[in-house]
């Protein structure tokens, strides 16, 4: 009895809480319950962390040079369409880049931005390609903590996003980051290619700081939203966890600059019978001459450790 009136209750609320949802994204792809991508995203957890590595653990690792070049071209490709389209539903044609609400009509503009959002929420679940990729090549160092937990909490937040708020200045972070994906990829394809396209890739000691740039982008554009008293973005809760993640990521690329740049970075380096520390150069740290500097700040947005196919 207790049960059964545990679960009336729930019902109740999610009813209650969902009724504010938009009718526009009903029927799509995805977004009429949190349960299929609650599903999804549980396989990928457990085959990232449990099955997959148990499935090759004595298996020889995949060559997939010609799937990786395929998909991070298609991550490229895919990237300038979003951003594009970003730009031409809102953030190139009348938003104020300040108090920017969400247009609920059915206006082509207003349609085309929610279209958008979901386009990018979408693309997070063709994201987690990134880490079965090392699962597949036994690279399971990579798959960290934060690497798992940045894959996993994209998408569903942003469920909650394209299904209440698909618009407005909480998608300024989404339009940023097809940006940024457009280099980023563009870097991970190339260096897919092999040694030969190595002599292209002389920009790469500035993705870091990219990425440093974007967050810092990202934290004062929605931070501008405690200053202003009379903005009335409809869903404010989703400026505290864009605030909140932003400001996380941010430090912990400032963590990562600080050790690269300033101190250098000591990594332990094991050799059969003994174990010693050993301190790279910053163009080392920054260049990915050793994989531990990935595994160890865990994000696969990072250039360091990608080359290393």
């Amino acid at each position: 009895m207790a049960f059964s009136d545990l679960t009336s209750r729930t019902v109740r609320l999610y009813d209650n809480w969902i009724k504010d949802a938009d009718p526009r994204v009903e029927d799509w792809l995805l977004m009429s319950s949190p349960l299929p991508q609650a599903i999804i995203l549980g396989f990928y957890v457990y085959f990232v962390t449990f099955l997959g590595p148990k499935l090759m653990e004595n298996r020889k690792p995949f060559e997939l040079k010609k799937a990786m070049i395929t998909y991070n071209f298609s991550i490229v490709l895919f990237s300038v369409y979003m951003c594009y389209e970003f730009i031409m539903s809102g953030w190139g044609t009348g938003y104020s880049f300040r108090c920017d609400i969400v247009d609920y009509s059915q206006s082509p503009t207003a349609l085309r931005m929610v279209r958008t959002c979901w386009l990018y929420y979408f693309s997070k679940f063709i994201e987690l390609l990134d880490t079965i990729f090392f699962i597949l090549r036994k690279k399971n160092s990579q798959v960290t903590f934060l690497h798992v937990f940045h894959h996993t909490i994209m998408p569903w937040t942003w469920w909650f996003g394209v299904k209440f708020a698909a618009g407005g200045l909480g998608t300024f972070h989404a339009f940023l980051n097809t940006a940024v994906h457009v280099v980023m990829y563009s870097y991970y394809g190339l260096c897919a290619l092999g040694p030969g396209f190595q002599k292209y890739l002389w920009w790469k000691k500035y993705l870091t700081s990219l990425q440093l740039i974007q967050f810092v982008l990202i934290t004062i554009h929605v931070g501008q939203f405690f200053f202003m008293e009379d903005c009335k973005y409809q869903f404010p809760v989703f400026v505290y966890i864009i605030m909140s993640y932003g400001c996380i990521f941010l430090v912990l690329f400032l963590h990562f600059w600080y050790r690269a740049y300033t101190q250098g970075l000591k990594i332990s380096v094991k050799v059969p019978g003994k174990e010693y520390v050993t301190k790279r150069t910053t163009q080392e740290a920054e260049w990915g001459s050793s994989p531990a500097l990935y595994c160890s700040f865990t994000l696969s947005t990072l250039p360091v450790g990608k080359c290393l196919i």
